[in-house]
């Protein structure tokens, strides 16, 4: 059912999207702030080196980015080494970040000749917030501590978290949850909101979102290590590569630029101080010269 939903999606955005041509590299991202950043920050890379980029920001999730790299239609996007393990190639939990980018590289080289370029420095991995004013009055650091508390609760999801792996259904199993209704689902950029106003209790955000202290909002420990590692990594069609050699070279002076702080700041920018994307990669971009 996925896969015929996703092809509809790439037909019906051909117009949009169009194929990967030899004259450009076009860079997708997916359909939340932190992915169109680091799309922006790569199509700046590649243009300091010469090569011409077409942006095709805010393209959809995981799964759409995916087709459309693997169709052709686009040369590269930011993945998650953890989302593609888990969520794309389903592969059964490990929490080794050496172990999963091995097993992402070998994957994404065999059955597509993707090629997974050096990480950028930091880690986005699924965060389960509450309230701040909750967390202190009721002493949660954990997410094992709200598990007594979550019977009374509501959480909201975003709809690839309901659906994902290493999603809902694995995090209520892992820790014995149960709450109070159904999980709200609703557009990952909505769920902070839903939280602070008091629509729901309990939510899965991003580690690197802004917004969390923006809303007063705390990120509970994920104390039984339920989620794999999730660094963050340009993933490159190889054919570009090979006719673009720059873009390996350019690509790889990313390496270890990022941190989770760094990212965090950036979300921040773009999210609560309303900043637009291209200045704030452009920014960071002039102080790394």
């Amino acid at each position: 059912m996925r896969s015929s939903i996703l092809a509809g999606l790439l037909v019906a955005g051909a117009s949009t999207v169009g194929c990967a041509r030899g004259d450009h590299v076009t860079i997708c991202s997916k359909n939340f702030t932190e992915s169109i950043l680091l799309g922006e920050i790569v199509a700046q890379q590649l243009e300091d080196a010469g090569i011409p980029v077409d942006r095709r920001f805010n393209l959809g999730g995981t799964f759409v980015c995916h087709e459309a790299l693997i169709a052709g239609q686009v040369d590269a996007y930011v993945e998650y080494t953890g989302t593609a393990y888990s969520a794309i190639l389903r592969l059964p939990p490990e929490r080794d970040p050496v172990r999963v980018r091995a097993a992402v590289d070998s994957a994404y080289r065999e059955r597509w000749n993707l090629v997974w370029t050096e990480a950028l420095g930091f880690e986005n991995t699924f965060a389960i917030l509450v309230r701040g004013a909750d967390a202190r009055r009721l002493g949660l650091t954990t997410v094992s501590d709200a598990v007594p508390h979550a019977r009374n609760w509501r959480p909201g999801f975003g709809y690839e978290f309901t659906e994902r792996a290493d999603g809902y259904r694995g995090l209520v199993a892992a820790y014995g949850l149960a709450f109070a209704a159904p999980p709200a689902e609703m557009d990952l950029g909505l769920v902070y909101r839903a939280l602070a106003d008091g629509q729901v209790d309990l939510i899965a955000g991003n580690s690197t979102d802004g917004q969390i202290t923006a809303l007063d909002l705390v990120h509970l420990e994920d104390d039984r290590r339920y989620f794999p590692p999730y660094e963050a990594v340009p993933v490159i069609r190889a054919e570009t590569l090979e006719r673009f050699p720059a873009a390996r070279t350019a690509l790889a002076a990313l390496s270890g630029t990022l941190d989770e702080a760094t990212m965090q700041r950036f979300n921040y920018l773009v999210d609560v101080e309303k900043r637009p994307v291209r200045e704030v990669a452009a920014e960071w971009r002039a102080r790394q010269e």
